[in-house]
């Protein structure tokens, strides 16, 4: 094991929950509930385990396709979420920021989102980034959008332009890139996550539902990556 190669950002798309639910004969939002505590537990070990930043692809722009039943159901678990959830990582120094298109959210849990941020703003030892209504290429194209404003206002011109500039307009621009991106469930898509974001890291994918990845999977992760030679095309 490369004990010298420290997983700083981990990043999960945490898929299952509709499959754990059915398996069981319960309906989908059952399955959601369960993916929440586990959302939760996880939380604690990757912040116990020395991981330094998480982010969770909680809601996909495409997600809101779902029937109204479904939406609404993971909406409402969204708000009590926020509302006791996360209480236990605000006050463990843990910095909870959010990305996406919250213009899509009720207006209510973007207030709290707000709330969240702000709350948390100064703390320094673990961040956590949910990505909720977000979308990968709605990122690049806000970021491009802004750019190209910025040069027709004369703030930059268009040489000016380059990696650590576009970077520094996407939502993340306060956080790293992931070292590690896993998905679970079985599933090997991206599904418009971190596109920019994620072009050197390493990918993991687990046939494990998400409801049931606990910290002996956490751990497995963990050692996978640290296994592994990080070439970034150089070699």
């Amino acid at each position: 094991m490369n004990t010298q190669n420290k997983l700083r950002h981990l990043a999960i798309i945490m898929d299952g929950n509709r499959r754990w639910a059915k398996k069981r004969g319960l309906p989908a939002v059952a399955g959601h509930k369960q993916g929440a505590k586990t959302l939760e537990q996880v939380c604690r070990d990757v912040k116990d385990l020395g991981i330094e930043y998480l982010t969770l692809y909680a809601f996909s722009t495409e997600n809101w396709q779902r029937s109204k039943e479904e939406v609404g159901g993971l909406m409402d678990l969204l708000r009590e979420y926020l509302k006791n959830d996360l209480k236990e990582l605000q006050d463990s120094n843990t910095r909870i920021i959010f990305i996406g298109e919250r213009n899509m959210l009720d207006e209510d849990i973007v207030a709290k989102m707000n709330e969240i941020e702000l709350k948390t703003a100064n703390n320094s030892e673990f961040t956590i980034c949910l990505a909720l209504s977000y979308g990968s290429r709605q990122e690049i194209l806000h970021a491009v959008k802004t750019a190209a404003r910025n040069v027709k206002s004369g703030i930059i011109g268009a040489e000016d332009i380059d990696e650590k500039y576009f970077s520094g307009l996407l939502y993340t621009k306060d956080i790293p890139d992931p070292d590690m991106v896993v998905r679970t469930s079985g599933e090997q898509r991206i599904s418009n996550y971190l596109l920019w974001q994620i072009a050197y890291s390493e990918f993991c994918f687990l046939d494990v539902l998400w409801p049931d990845f606990g910290r002996k999977e956490l751990e497995l992760v963990i050692e996978n990556y640290q296994n592994r030679e990080r070439r970034y095309g150089k070699k």
